[in-house]
């Protein structure tokens, strides 16, 4: 068995699979890293893996704990991949967008796939058909643009992504959700339509926290897939085992 760890900007995902099977998942905070390891490790005393990819919430001595338990693979640049990087900056790759692509890899051996993560960031990511990653681009996530309008201007307040939102707004607060939302929203519908002038019978999934409150206000068609991420890292596991 497999332990899947996820540390991104905010929380913490830990999932445990048995092969391909996912059979426990689980969001925390950063503070209920340890506590956590122990409940998993009492429920599944079997898993001898682990991979740990960490955006900025687990630091040395978490990993070290985790040691304790299991074998331990951290994700980084030197981390053996199942696909050609055709990145110019490799070791600059985020862990995160390293576990996307090989998610893309494995689920579309033989087609172009284009991973989108709408999580703190939105992130793109492109795996062609020929099994080479190209890169993406990445741009302000639902969240960040609201805090960014609230922290970086004197008078507008904090909005949060709730109700409906029209592409007018008649207050400052459906204003600000109308540009956010609606801004978010034709960036990715027409980033997703310049890929696919460029590649053809292209794949598109949608995955990270803001997936399914995207997913429906999409024009194009997209697979939402909210466990993407942590099924990379388990299939990278798999590929970095002895």
């Amino acid at each position: 068995m497999n332990l899947i760890i996820d540390a991104g900007n905010t929380s913490v995902k830990m999932a445990v699979y048995k092969g391909k099977a996912l059979v426990s998942f689980a969001t925390i905070m950063p503070l209920d890293f340890l506590n956590s390891l122990k409940i998993i490790f009492n429920e599944f005393p079997y898993i001898k893996n682990a991979i740990v990819s960490s955006v900025r919430t687990l630091g040395e001595e978490d990993v070290k704990q985790l040691s304790v338990y299991c074998k331990v693979h951290v994700l980084n640049a030197t981390t053996k991949i199942p696909f050609k990087n055709g990145y110019g900056t490799p070791k600059t790759l985020g862990v995160d967008r390293i576990a996307l692509a090989t998610a893309a890899f494995y689920h579309n051996r033989n087609g172009n796939t284009l991973v989108i993560d709408a999580g703190s960031c939105v992130t793109y990511d492109i795996i062609t058909s020929k099994g080479e990653y190209l890169g993406g681009a990445i741009s302000p996530g639902v969240s960040m643009r609201f805090n960014a309008m609230h922290n970086q201007t004197a008078n507008l307040p904090l909005v949060e992504k709730e109700g409906d939102f029209e592409l007018i707004g008649n207050s400052t607060i459906t204003g600000m959700q109308s540009g956010v939302v609606n801004g978010i929203c034709f960036e990715i519908d027409g980033i997703i339509s310049q890929y696919k002038a460029r590649f053809a019978d292209l794949t598109v999934i949608l995955t990270g926290g803001d997936a399914q409150f995207l997913s429906k206000r999409l024009k194009n068609t997209i697979f939402a897939h909210s466990n993407f991420l942590v099924e990379g890292l388990n299939c990278l596991l798999e590929y970095n085992k002895d």
